[in-house]
């Protein structure tokens, strides 16, 4: 960290603003944080404990402006006013990433891609947790990585990064990147340009060096040219259906070797075929032992809101997908669907092209039903291909599926859209969505 810089503003007061104020403190340096909504009341509290300068409901330009660095939460976008005064004033932005990396002694597994991150990095964590490494999870879930660095530092992060995060990012160098898909998402937020988003998340390859690893699919077309273009110093672990063969997916990684026996998996699809695939060498990377590997693999459950089993009643499945917000995750959700399946999509759209589902929606769902405040791309889409129902809240649109489906079919919410026009988040919209369906039994 540059020896100059004693006042850092941190802007945005959720966990990554919250972290990073911690972090700044601990360290000595002149500490501020402006959140230009509310702040939620565990933050403010937890704020008050610490002693750190803060304010909420808007932004003291004064006091930001006379900031030697800025930690900018995820969520904040380049058009946000402030942060195009501090651009104007060529104050250095970064995110909570690379501000906590030169503080922390450990070594980092970075994971990100559009869709299937999640559930990798829980699952890595679990793996390496298992094995009796010191190590945590963090970035875009869980306890932030700024908070664990200044608490508890540890050997060894697993940490799942978003591209928003990835965009402050500079300095930072990954141990070991894991790339498992670039599809198009989060175009409003990049001009809606698709090369903008491939840029922002090969930047998880920037500035590792030979002795670093970079673990990828090797059946996206996107990331193989991206590869070739910018040909990565690190070493190069593709994977992808050429492992797979006879249910049973087989990775090396520095002559050491795992075979992983799909069926044994709690969570399936061929998506999590890769999920595992990918975990296996990244754990590989981290030297845990191949029975250890494996002992975890087949003992993991999957994690909240990917595909998430609910409940069957009168002989309906019911499926919580309210993570797959956009495109490419409900591809791969409906690829897994072995019943005919009612599917619940909408929300807020992200620039989505629905193309890529006509042929599952043609062959899997009975019907789709639209929940959002406006439904109509959707019903562009995929009218007269099935029957469309439109509704405007979760307990129409859970009333509708209860008369569609019936016995011997699933119910799957798997959105394809933010959640922002009915919910707070994905995982709100989630939540509710398995509250209102385990009423349906009662």
């Amino acid at each position: 960290m540059n020896n100059n810089i004693k006042n850092i503003v941190i802007l945005g007061g959720g966990e990554s603003g919250y972290g990073s104020a911690v972090l700044a403190k601990t360290k000595g340096y002149n500490t501020f944080l402006s959140d230009a909504g509310t702040l939620s009341d565990r933050y403010r509290t937890l704020l008050q404990e610490e002693s750190i300068d803060f304010e909420e409901g808007g932004h003291t330009e004064e006091r930001i402006l006379a900031a030697d660095l800025v930690v900018k939460s995820p969520g904040i976008p380049e058009k946000a006013p402030i942060v195009k005064l501090l651009r104007e004033r060529n104050i250095p932005i970064v995110s909570e990433i690379e501000f906590a990396r030169p503080f922390s002694k450990g070594r980092t597994i970075c994971i990100t891609g559009s869709n299937g991150k999640t559930t990798t990095t829980t699952l890595t964590h679990k793996i390496l947790a298992d094995a009796g490494l010191d190590v945590a999870v963090g970035g875009n879930i869980g306890r932030s990585y700024a908070l664990t660095v200044a608490r508890n530092d540890k050997e060894w992060y697993v940490l799942e990064l978003s591209s928003f995060q990835l965009d402050g990012c500079y300095d930072f160098r990954a141990d070991v990147g894991v790339l498992m898909n670039i599809t198009p998402d989060h175009l409003d937020r990049y001009g809606y340009i698709f090369q903008n988003y491939v840029d922002s998340k090969m930047r998880l390859i920037r500035n590792q060096s030979p002795a670093d690893h970079f673990i990828y699919s090797a059946d996206d077309k996107v990331i193989l040219a991206e590869v070739e273009k910018l040909q990565p110093a690190s070493l190069l672990h593709p994977f992808g259906k050429c492992n797979i063969e006879n249910n049973v997916a087989t990775v090396e990684l520095g002559g050491r070797r795992v075979e992983i026996e799909l069926e044994r998996l709690h969570i399936k699809g061929l998506h999590n075929a890769y999920n595992a695939m990918a975990a296996t060498l990244a754990a590989l990377a981290a030297g845990v032992a191949e029975e250890d590997i494996l002992r975890s693999l087949y003992s993991f459950e999957g994690v909240e809101h990917r595909l998430e089993y609910i409940c069957e009643i009168d002989g309906v499945v019911w499926i919580n997908d309210s993570k797959a917000t956009n495109v490419d995750s409900v591809w791969y959700a409906l690829e897994s669907m072995q019943r005919p399946t009612v599917w619940i999509a909408g929300g807020t759209d992200k620039g989505n092209d629905y193309e890529p589902l006509m042929d599952f929606v043609g062959k899997k769902v009975k019907a789709l039903v639209c929940m959002g405040v406006n439904n109509s791309k959707l019903m562009d889409n995929f009218n007269g291909i099935v029957p469309v129902y439109n509704t405007h809240s979760l307990d129409e649109a859970v009333e509708v599926c209860r008369q569609v489906a019936q016995s011997g079919d699933t119910v799957l919410l798997s959105p394809a859209c933010a959640s922002f026009d009915l919910f707070r988040n994905y995982e709100e919209r989630g939540r509710l969505f398995k509250e209102r369906v385990v009423a349906l039994k009662k």
